[in-house]
């Protein structure tokens, strides 16, 4: 039986190698996380740490979360590596003022173009900009021309529920999150630490 299993790790081992030795393209990348599940923020927030890590410049993009201090923000701020744009409004449901929610929008979008035409920064994180497009305030086209052209090696990192054909397209890895259960519908607030 022992023998068997080496064997089966062999040749697993093989087959990795063989696609790491394929895998010889050096470009940034887009990473696109949705679905209704929950963790594509913390994801995306994980990913920013992880770019950290090795010293790179990230620009932080949250839409919709604006208004509302998370633990990540806490300790990002003031991170010498870390620009943000956050859309001031927060929750468009909070607001009720699509004319608001629209210019907030905007807004923050062009705060996000600085960072996608910037070859000094290495990572983008845009969180829920699914949102964005998808109740029309920010044109889907215009989004699509600026993420395309941005610097070669610049990684963009894309958040929110519900993504477009044309989002999942251009993106190089996508994820879907899946909603199998959630401590909210059990009348569960949100934990600091864990959900902001």
């Amino acid at each position: 039986m022992e023998n068997s299993y080496k064997k089966r790790m062999q040749k697993k081992k093989a087959y990795i190698d063989s696609r790491i030795e394929a895998a010889n393209i050096d470009k940034g990348i887009i990473v696109l996380l949705t679905g209704n599940g929950k963790g594509k923020s913390s994801s995306a927030m994980g990913m920013i740490c992880r770019a950290l890590g090795y010293d790179l410049k990230v620009g932080l993009v949250r839409f919709l979360k604006g208004a509302q201090d998370t633990g990540e923000d806490l300790f990002l701020n003031n991170h010498e590596n870390v620009s943000t744009a956050l859309m001031e409004s927060g929750f468009t449901w909070d607001t009720q003022d699509k004319k608001l929610d629209i210019q907030k929008a905007a807004e923050t979008w062009n705060k996000a173009k600085i960072f996608l035409q910037d070859p000094a920064i290495d990572l983008v994180v845009i969180d829920e900009l699914t949102y964005m497009i998808n109740y029309g305030y920010l044109d889907e086209s215009g989004i699509l021309e600026i993420i395309n052209h941005r610097p070669e090696n610049q990684h963009v990192v894309i958040t929110g529920r519900a993504a477009s054909k044309a989002l999942i397209d251009i993106s190089d890895t996508v994820s879907e999150i899946q909603d199998v259960k959630h401590a909210f519908r059990a009348n569960i607030k949100a934990q600091k630490g864990v959900d902001y």
